[in-house]
């Protein structure tokens, strides 16, 4: 039977957080979930974007409970305040979706000098959970959602001497290693998780070619090169409705049926209802290994449970 907004069971009361809500994907996530009673924590940058959303998300759901949190993934100082802020709101965090993301970026680097792409997209990310780990660890049975894509499958594992490709910076290449690091991070986690034997639960999700603001931010920030236009072009004509690519995290965060370290992503690899799909990378313990000692040197925040 296909997972639908339908089969979202009540999240009343839940707290969820979702970074990047104010658009795309995370907009439909926060959606899905507010829909359902959930209290919605919307992590975003542009707090004019997120003021537009929270209308959105209001004409569908007047009741709606949200909150919006100014987050900025590409400086650690402002995800600590972010994470702080949040933590201080609620001792318990039951859903925590990590969605925000930039695509095939110029060479560049954030404030604390990481590379963009992975400094956004992951590190961003790791320090952000860390920072929330005590109120998910506090919920019943937290479930963190990493997004990834399939632009992991050319990614490949930190090299840990030039983990930005200096010198060899290829904005697509950097894109599938950031994403593949999404993809071991959250597969990393669900291992500490288990080994600790915490009720939390980690999965990761993909949304295939939907047609969301990435690719227009992507062509408008000149990332991409020659071929953005092409992908947006693409993901106009062929792609899902950000509804519909958004489904493979909502189910990965709503599903009962749903297990910590599974990976959910459209049916026919791009499109498609969701479904939980396999494991196919192989060396991932050595690979999550590296990523764990990279983002621990780089952000000086350990994953402690």
């Amino acid at each position: 039977m296909a997972y639908t907004r339908d089969s979202i069971p009540d999240l009343d009361g839940r707290v969820a957080v979702v970074t990047g809500a104010n658009g795309g994907l995370g907009l439909e996530t926060a959606k899905a979930f507010a829909a359902k009673g959930a209290v919605v924590v919307m992590a975003v940058r542009d707090q004019d974007k997120a003021a537009a959303a929270v209308a959105q998300i209001r004409a569908e759901a007047p009741d709606a409970a949200l909150e919006v949190v100014a987050l900025d993934l590409g400086s650690q100082a402002s995800v600590r305040r972010s994470a702080d802020e949040i933590v201080g709101r609620h001792g318990t965090i039951d859903l925590l979706v990590n969605n925000a993301g930039v695509m095939a970026m110029p060479e560049g680097r954030t404030e604390d000098g990481f590379e963009t792409q992975l400094g956004i997209d992951h590190l961003g990310h790791w320090t952000f959970t860390a920072l929330l780990l005590p109120s998910l660890l506090a919920a019943h049975a937290a479930r963190v959602v990493t997004v990834t894509s399939t632009a992991h499958h050319f990614g490949r594992a930190i090299d840990l001497d030039n983990p930005y490709r200096e010198g060899r910076y290829d904005a697509w290449r950097v894109y599938g290693n950031a994403k593949l690091a999404n993809y071991h991070f959250g597969l990393g986690l669900h291992e500490r998780f288990t080994r600790a034997g915490v009720r939390a639960q980690s999965l990761i999700a993909h949304p295939g070619l939907s047609h969301s603001d990435l690719q227009l931010r992507t062509v408008r920030e000149g990332g991409g090169g020659r071929m953005a236009p092409f992908f947006a072009r693409a993901a106009a004509s062929t792609g899902m409705a950000p509804s519909e690519g958004a489904m493979p995290q909502v189910r990965a965060a709503t599903d009962p049926a749903a297990k910590g370290g599974e990976f959910y992503g459209p049916r026919w690899i791009n499109t498609g209802r969701p479904v939980r799909l396999p494991l196919l990378r192989p060396g991932r313990e050595r690979a999550i290994a590296k990523l764990w000692e990279f983002s621990e040197r780089e952000t000086g925040v350990a994953i402690e449970l």
